[in-house]
């Protein structure tokens, strides 16, 4: 008889957007003529930059022709794309990363819950608390993290690295070894930022032992201050230690046309072999690669014109998440990020549990929010809101919630 893979068995309930989804149809259902705002799901709203349109639509015409179509791409991306990635988004900040180290794909998320198909399922995973739910549910389906504690609301096999306000929500270098360790700067879901003294420290504990840093910047283009890097390539010594994930879904809108990469340098090495051999013999194996079309998108984001069209919405979304947070600041709720990240995130009233108030929020105020309870057990007690809306909404919503509470 067919067997099952037990592990995804173990996963609890649903996937937490499906939830928060499921949730907000119900009431829908119930409540027809309520307008709901959206502060949850963190889907941009502004559209592809016309620099980006416009190159999608030359390449849709060469792909009409005989003499300019193309069929099956490179298995690591187009090279002009990788290397407008490699000169703009690290050779410009002095980072020595190469075209040849850059894989193209179809969102950080495929790519960061897929990297685990490199590494033996013996490997402890270190994991934020709160987290991003990707890392914890996909280490959870490879057997990587042990059994689910529902009681504890936690896998027996993670290790959990506690994100507290007390910290500044910048968990301390684990007290038990962490084989492959799961980082996301600028923070999602707590928009904490990390500092290079900081992420030093993380460098010389993987270097030290052996450790993989998978390290998602998928949100670096929200970084205003100065002395935070956006790469973790930034640091000495993380090429021999560390693998990034990037997207253009926030950056630039490609959410709905879907394109990120990822960085596996060349000089890292575990066991005395290639991550970056590995990770290519994976993606020639198991991806098809994203489009041509889409590619020539992505590459128009690096034009100078691109560049000024997408810095123009990450300017809107910034605008946005400084709006959240006098909104909340207004309706008595005390709140972090939304400075060098398009996230916010808000302490509940008194002892409120997170989907209580998400369920407050929904029926007296008509707004979504993100429940923190949903990225872990460091995350309950607090809510997730989002820059993404148009700004006509965000600060709508915001009026509802002080009207809620207040």
């Amino acid at each position: 008889m067919t067997k099952i893979n037990q592990h995804f068995m173990q996963l609890p309930g649903n996937y937490l957007f499906s939830e928060v989804a499921r949730r907000v149809e119900a009431f829908s259902r119930e409540h027809p003529d309520r307008d709901l705002l959206r502060l949850g799901i963190g889907d941009v709203t502004r559209p592809l930059a016309p620099a980006v349109t416009a190159a999608m639509h030359r390449a849709v015409d060469e792909m009409g022709s005989a003499e300019s179509f193309r069929g099956y791409g490179p298995e690591q991306g187009y090279a002009f794309l990788r290397e407008a990635v490699a000169r703009w988004d690290y050779q410009t900040r002095g980072t020595a990363i190469s075209p040849e180290e850059i894989f193209i794909s179809d969102g950080a998320k495929s790519d960061c819950g897929n990297i685990g198909d490199i590494f033996g399922v013996d490997n402890r995973a270190a994991v934020c608390d709160p987290v991003y739910p990707v890392y914890a549910d996909t280490s959870a389906m490879a057997g990587r993290a042990g059994r689910y504690d529902l009681r504890r609301g936690r896998w027996d096999r993670l290790i959990y690295l506690p994100c507290t306000a007390e910290n500044g929500f910048l968990p301390a270098l684990p007290e038990e070894p962490a084989d492959l360790i799961y980082l996301c700067f600028p923070n999602n879901p707590t928009g904490a930022a990390a500092g290079r003294d900081y992420l030093k420290g993380w460098v010389d504990y993987a270097n030290s032992r052996g450790a993989v840093i998978l390290y998602d910047s998928a949100y670096e283009a929200f970084i205003t201050a100065p002395d935070i890097p956006h790469s973790i390539f930034e640091i000495d010594g993380a090429r021999t230690c560390a693998i990034e994930f990037r997207s253009f879904s926030k950056t630039a809108g490609f959410t709905g046309t879907r394109c990120a990469y990822t960085v596996v340098p060349q000089a890292l090495e575990r066991d005395g072999v290639s991550l970056h051999r590995l990770w290519r013999r994976r993606q020639a194996t198991k991806f098809n690669g994203v489009s041509y079309v889409v590619q020539r998108g992505a590459e128009a984001v690096y034009t100078p014109q691109g560049q000024t069209q997408i810095q123009e919405n990450i300017r809107f979304y910034q605008e946005n998440a400084r709006t959240i947070r006098k909104g909340l600041a207004a309706a008595g709720l005390t709140a972090w990020g939304g400075e060098n990240a398009p996230y916010v995130w808000a302490k509940t009233p008194g002892d409120m549990g997170s989907w209580d108030f998400f369920d407050l929020l929904l029926r007296q105020a008509g707004v979504v929010v993100t429940p923190g309870a949903g990225f872990g057990p460091g995350g309950e007690g607090y809510i997730r809101l989002t820059a993404f809306g148009s700004a006509g909404d965000t600060a709508r919503a915001m009026e509802r919630i002080r009207a809620a509470l207040t």
